[in-house]
């Protein structure tokens, strides 16, 4: 009973007690057990219109554009810029596609099956097919038979890693089209729909031909606004403020943020530009006499050697001259090029021949059936290696194969042509660069700079104190793929929107340089602040207020020469102006025109507001021209002019207004 009683005398605080208790199980087995929730939502790249885009499905989509664009620009060594654009393209592709989608379902819009089929290997073959290169024949034309060879190729069996390797880009390569091909038809047909509904009418006809037709030499007074001086008129901070309310959707932006850095360069040292001159004199004699000369050059130089045979204009120009006038088992002396930081020597291994520049070649057909394909004139240059010594082994009308993705492919030497002066030359060459003693140096030196000036204003004071260039990145969005033209330069980004503003960041490896930045201004609103672009919201103010000056001096004005004398100026003229124009003398001037076309002849109007300045116009004879009107070729015109602008806008309003969310800033 005791025991009961202290029970019942404590009995709030044991619930209390007991109630943390059960919420501390809850919290944390919420925690554990939503851990794979939070985690689910880091995978994805983004959503579209409620569909999520999963971040292996992105990478996918990004190896796929990779090869893609491998094949169509036959470069392998794609730079970080392509890698840039590959991104962005494939953001926009899962956008215009998505968003495209969306709206297309809403009214049971699609592209089927057979309709895809029939635009890419049917009887009406798409423009984005036709305009592959990999289908065009010997005359630089698409040819369908290449591409029926192409899509027969893709169901074969692969029998080497290689082969299966090369089919698999080759299916990754048309899956890539096919889908371009699907996208583009959706949206042709989308804004072929609403090219249908907005069009021109009769009335719309008879308005546009009247004012093209109709044209008149207008007399006027213009007094610009930079006529009159800043400090006559006077501009508040509520003026801004007006201004700024007005033009709101002018200044709609991304998070985005304000960066200054230096660069601290890796240029090589005195030290380094010794040690390499060192190094290669001591290779020198071993370069002259080697008789292992590619284990020699391509274990020590940059410049590989290969034994080719070439002609003395692709030589590298400083040994052109060496080349062109050398013979067999002649060497340059090592000497050092300035404009490259190079130190070199070459070694002539062979001179005084000749072999043909180019050759003609005619590929024999796989199978029986099949005609042999005449390929053309090649530059013996633009062959392999391998393919061009098979092809000086033959003689004219002789065959040779070689192997060719999957299987092997024979040739015909039709035909070589005459034999220039080729020579074989080895070039043992050194640029110097920093030394890993000269990088530390020049990293220790970026790194004891930020120590010393933690803050963005110290930065900066110290930057000029150091004769350093302080270079500005403004409006860097989170999706940028690099500041300004720095490599490499994509991690300074994701620094820049997780540090505040005045803070001071770590060094960054930048190629051939080392970066430090600081954050200047932080903005995350929707719309750029006022601050921002009071500059440009001043100067327009100030324009309004001079606008009000000169129209209240030619409040009462009867005629240009009275308007001429208070201004101080003379009568001008404008001619041939139309509603159809928009240059009114050496301006844009739309509310000029449309007010002077309105006024009678010798009607004086009063002053009137333009973009530079204030006007004061008399109305001219109307002159029309005797063409016919005929509303139905107008009506085909204005149609055909919406038809070049309205898909492109169509597109880029859904685009607008659809629900994004952009998540790619943390997975790049």
């Amino acid at each position: 009973m005791a025991t009961l009683g202290k029970i019942r005398k404590h009995g709030v605080l044991l619930i209390v007690i007991v109630g943390l208790a059960m919420l501390a199980f809850i919290v944390g087995d919420f925690l554990s057990s939503s851990t794979s929730y939070f985690n689910r939502k880091r995978e994805y790249v983004g959503e579209i219109e409620g569909q999520k885009i999963h971040y292996t499905d992105y990478d996918a989509a990004k190896d796929q554009l990779t090869e893609v664009y491998k094949i169509e620009t036959g470069r392998t060594d794609l730079d970080e810029d392509a890698y840039a654009q590959i991104r962005n393209q494939v953001w926009q592709m899962m956008l215009s596609d998505n968003t495209l989608k969306a709206q297309a379902k809403k009214i049971g819009m699609k592209v089927t099956a057979e309709e895809l089929q029939d635009l890419c290997y049917g009887n009406n073959i798409h423009q984005i097919i036709r305009t592959r290169r990999v289908f065009f024949d010997e005359n630089g034309q698409f040819n369908p038979s290449y591409l029926v060879q192409f899509l027969a190729s893709l169901n074969q069996e692969a029998e080497t890693p290689e082969q299966q390797a090369n089919l698999q880009q080759a299916k990754s390569y048309w899956m890539y089209w096919e889908n371009a091909v699907r996208i583009t038809r959706l949206q042709e047909k989308y804004t072929s729909l609403l090219q249908h509904c907005v069009v021109a009418n009769s009335l719309d006809a008879k308005y546009a031909f009247a004012d093209a037709q109709t044209s008149a030499d207008i007399e006027y007074v213009m007094q610009p606004y930079y006529a009159v001086s800043d400090s006559t008129v006077k501009v508040s901070t509520s003026d801004i403020k007006a201004l700024y309310k007005k033009h709101l959707q002018m200044f709609k932006q991304q998070p985005n943020r304000d960066l200054v850095y230096v660069s601290f360069p890796v240029v090589p040292s005195e030290e380094d530009f010794q040690t390499a001159e060192a190094e290669l004199k001591a290779l020198q004699t071993e370069f002259f006499e080697t008789e292992d000369l590619l284990t020699v050059v391509n274990t020590n130089s940059d410049i590989t050697y290969d034994a080719r045979d070439l002609n003395v204009e692709d030589v590298l120009p400083m040994y052109q001259e060496f080349a062109k006038n050398g013979k067999t088992g002649d060497v340059a002396e090592l000497t050092f090029d300035e404009a490259t930081n190079t130190y070199a020597m070459a070694r002539l291994v062979k001179a005084g021949y000749a072999l043909p520049d180019s050759v003609k070649l005619t590929a024999v057909a796989a199978e029986e059936g099949q005609e042999n394909q005449e390929l053309g004139w090649y530059a013996v240059k633009a062959l392999t290696k391998d393919m061009a010594e098979k092809v000086f082994a033959c003689k004219k009308g002789e065959q040779f194969t070689m192997a060719q993705g999957m299987g092997e492919q024979t040739f015909i030497v039709d035909d070589l042509s005459k034999a220039t002066p080729k020579v074989k030359i080895a070039i043992l060459a050194r640029t110097v660069t920093a030394s890993s003693k000269t990088y530390a140096q020049i990293f220790n030196s970026a790194k004891q700079f930020i120590v010393e000036n933690p803050t963005e204003e110290k930065f900066a004071e110290a930057a000029q104190e150091a004769g350093k260039l302080l270079m500005p990145a403004n409006n860097v969005t989170k999706n940028a793929d690099k500041i300004a033209q720095l490599k490499q330069s994509r991690p300074i980004v994701r620094w820049a929107f997780e540090a505040k503003e005045g803070a001071v960041s770590d060094v960054f490896e930048c190629g051939q340089e080392f970066i430090v930045a600081a954050v200047a201004a932080v903005r995350e609103g929707e719309y750029a602040p006022m601050s921002d672009v009071q500059n440009e919201l001043r100067f327009e103010a100030m324009n309004d207020k001079k606008a009000e000056v000169i129209m209240a001096q030619l409040k009462d004005v009867k005629s240009l020469e009275e308007a001429a004398k208070i201004l101080g100026t003379e009568v001008q003229l404008a001619e041939g102006v139309s509603m159809a124009g928009f240059r009114f003398g050496a301006a844009a001037e739309p509310a000029v025109i449309g007010t002077a076309m309105k006024l009678n002849a010798g009607e004086v109007s009063a002053p009137i507001k333009g973009l530079t300045g204030v006007y004061v116009v008399k109305g001219g004879e109307k002159q029309t021209t005797d063409a016919e009107f005929d509303a139905q070729s107008q009506i085909a015109q204005l149609n055909m002019r919406s038809s070049y602008s309205l898909p492109y806008q169509a597109l880029q309003l859904i685009e607008e207004k659809a629900d994004v969310t952009d998540n790619r800033a943390n997975f790049q």
